[in-house]
């Protein structure tokens, strides 16, 4: 959770899903990123997030609670890391191999769709958010939309492949919140 002053009220929408004796759950939203493509998108349309900002607006716009952030656990970027959970961010290492020229490869895929359909099946959320504009994660979104579970896809990069946008499901590009989300030095 962000961490918010004492008077800085937080409110949960109560129309999620019964819990069995007729009483409604909160309607609780997570977020599963893959940080990969979310770095690389916004780097790709030539600015830098901001993501002390980005945590913030997924929370104020989706009432997001948790914020999963999915990336390949190198050493060197320990105080990323550190820097990331304080921020609000929960994050979620892969073990990272390097190829033949000593290139990263630690493709996160594979465990963001299983801990957001485990978390769907244990009823941790009611709503998802799946930040990335990758088509590997065509399937999840469909199942999420098949479930009446997907709140948003939100594509970092305006090429978001047309396996997620042909599902119809709403998406929103992050370029179009620029002003709002772009880091500068000196401002959050």
């Amino acid at each position: 959770m962000i961490p918010r002053s004492p008077a800085t009220p937080v409110t949960v929408q109560t129309t999620g899903r019964s819990s069995g004796d007729n009483k409604m759950e909160p309607n609780i939203c997570h977020a599963f990123i893959d940080g990969a493509n979310l770095h690389k998108g916004v780097i790709e349309l030539g600015w830098q997030l901001d993501y002390q900002r980005f945590r913030v607006w997924l929370e104020d716009k989706f009432n997001a609670i948790n914020a999963y952030i999915f990336v390949g656990l190198i050493p060197a970027h320990k105080d990323l890391y550190a820097s990331l959970q304080e921020m609000g961010y929960i994050l979620v290492y892969k073990e990272v191999t390097y190829d033949g020229s000593g290139k990263v490869k630690g493709n996160c895929d594979a465990e963001l769709v299983l801990k957001t359909v485990v978390d769907y099946y244990e009823k941790k959320f009611d709503r998802a958010i799946i930040v990335s504009s990758d088509g590997d994660y065509a399937g999840l979104v469909k199942f999420l939309k098949n479930k009446v579970a997907l709140d948003s896809v939100i594509s970092p990069n305006n090429q978001c492949s047309y396996l997620l946008r042909k599902l119809n499901v709403p998406l929103v590009y992050l370029d179009t919140q620029r002003k709002k989300l772009e880091y500068s030095a000196g401002k959050t």
